[in-house]
């Protein structure tokens, strides 16, 4: 095997020195593996963190590992392996995020979410397009109570203040806090190695999040090379089918060949349903789904349940692929 890649990471160990590791990253003719290798009384430790032949997924393995153990004390000799913008204002609204993470009043953070359920439901979108949780903590650890404090929180802009302002500010007005605006004393207060661990804590959540998709990536296309169908794919992995169809239109535009698979989902659609399909498209563009919904389907949609109306959606998602698979053709 050749190391293409070594770097010593070393952590306190208190009155017992330095404890000291090494990762490497190597390959083997087009194989590739990720080690670490971590000194011990016993002797060396080594973990296997990644085998296989994929250079994207064997990154994904190899930045959450060093996030996981940065997370744990050990710190690279060599630094700037994950980024981590830790001063001017992309650092600041970074701390702002880790202080209310780690200070939210959970009592108050409770009241927000309850608010938040409501008003999502109200408007029948998704809870996080109101506000986020992140947000949410905040709100809950600075607890702004006026118009001027509270866009003062990262993210809440302009159109959300004029849609939510008032109500949130309504939560907010009974709670007490010991804090003040505005929030430059943040980054004196919040301790460098507590937020240094919270940093590693993120980026080890955005690889594994990343990991995750990876795997359902293959799972993906482990179904469609199989000949398997959408409710297959509904059975084997926890995503909604409107998820899935999003993740096999993303396979498209990775240049994976998925016309098999939408070919045998669109079998019982009428040609003639298909041929308008396309020629909503055409003229209306694919981006958005709803103006090709209610030119196609018309008066068809009222008195449809949920579930029908999403059966539409996911007839125009098939196509969309297609269209799009077709229209990038004929550009090159």
């Amino acid at each position: 095997m050749q190391i293409v890649f070594m770097n010593t990471f070393e952590k306190s160990a208190g009155d017992a020195g330095i404890e000291s590791a090494r990762l490497f990253i190597g390959e083997d003719q087009g194989r590739w593996s990720v080690e670490w290798r971590e000194d011990a009384e016993e002797g060396e430790r080594m973990a296997v963190w990644f085998e296989g032949t994929s250079w994207e997924e064997m990154m994904i393995a190899f930045r959450l590992g060093i996030a996981r153990m940065m997370g744990a004390g050990f710190m690279p000799i060599i630094d700037g392996m994950l980024e981590s913008p830790r001063a001017g204002n992309g650092g600041y609204l970074t701390m702002l995020q880790c202080y209310g993470e780690l200070h939210a009043d959970q009592e108050l953070f409770q009241s927000l979410r309850e608010w938040r359920r409501k008003a999502a439901g109200a408007e029948k979108k998704s809870a996080y397009l109101v506000a986020t949780n992140r947000m949410l903590w905040m709100i809950s650890a600075f607890v702004p109570q006026s118009d001027e404090e509270l866009r003062q929180i990262p993210g809440w802009g302009q159109v959300k203040h004029a849609a939510y302002g008032a109500d949130v500010l309504a939560v907010t007005a009974g709670a007490s806090r010991t804090t003040t605006f505005p929030l430059d004393w943040v980054a004196e207060r919040l301790d460098p190695d507590v937020f240094a661990t919270w940093q590693c804590k993120q980026k080890e959540n955005k690889y594994k999040l990343l990991m995750d998709h990876q795997q359902e990536k293959k799972q993906i296309l482990g179904v469609l090379q199989q000949g398997g169908q959408l409710s297959q794919l509904e059975e084997q992995l926890s995503l909604s089918r409107r998820e899935l169809l999003i993740r096999i239109e993303g396979l498209e535009a990775e240049g994976y060949d998925v016309e098999p698979f939408v070919e045998r989902e669109l079998s019982e659609v009428p040609e003639s349903e298909r041929q308008m399909i396309w020629e909503a498209m055409s003229s209306m563009g694919d981006r958005y789904l709803k103006p090709v919904l209610e030119q196609v389907y018309g008066q068809q949609e009222e008195g449809k349940s949920g579930r029908q109306v999403e059966q539409l959606y996911e007839r125009l998602r098939l196509m969309r692929i297609r269209y799009r698979r077709q229209a990038g053709s004929k550009a090159v």
